[in-house]
């Protein structure tokens, strides 16, 4: 032993450990009381939950399989409307709707969407298909589609497609630029300008 030890020995011979419980002690009274509090809320809560999918599968127009459709919101300039309509932007993601239930096209049309604006993407192709091949009423997903898109806020413009992408069962869509988008644009149109 050093010096260093023999200091240290003398100097915590008066320390005592202290004194612990080898368990902790639980009461079952409290941890019951508290379950069956919180399953009687979650019992009384019936308040039903909201579906984040604001798109309505009720009161749609029907269209007809080989209909040519096109829309575009207010401020939407002339010339990008055009140049989506003749199918000149390049397509940035692609949805393919064709033999999805409606429920199944709802939900997936609403996520690839939200995915679309995470990612700032703005030129997309939807396909629901004619509906040409179904049995009894035709173009059941294509009337939908066209019901939800002038739904969907983030939606600026759609068209049929040209007959080289598909046509009448083919949907060109220009989403919104999202803000980070918008501020690259100011930042690289205003260079110069000051």
């Amino acid at each position: 032993m050093t010096d260093h030890d023999d200091t240290f020995f003398q100097e915590m011979q008066d320390v005592k450990p202290l004194q612990t419980q080898a368990k902790v002690a639980l009461r079952k009274g409290d941890i019951t009381l508290a379950s069956q509090q919180a399953r009687r809320l979650a019992a009384i809560d019936d308040s039903p939950k909201r579906d984040p999918n604001y798109l309505q599968t009720s009161n749609i127009k029907r269209i007809g399989p080989h209909d040519v459709v096109g829309f575009k919101r207010p401020g939407i300039q002339d010339g990008v409307f055009r140049k989506l309509r003749l199918g000149k932007y390049e397509s940035e993601a692609r949805l393919d709707l064709h033999r999805r239930t409606v429920e199944e096209a709802r939900r997936q049309l609403f996520r690839f969407f939200q995915d679309c604006m995470e990612h700032d993407i703005r030129s997309v192709i939807v396909l629901p298909g004619k509906g040409e091949r179904s049995e009894g009423d035709s173009a059941i997903l294509k009337s939908y589609l066209v019901h939800w898109l002038e739904q969907i806020d983030d939606v600026q413009a759609y068209h049929t497609a040209q007959p080289q992408h598909g046509g009448a069962g083919v949907f060109y869509v220009l989403l919104r630029k999202s803000e980070r988008k918008k501020q690259q644009a100011r930042e690289l149109y205003s260079k110069g300008r000051l």
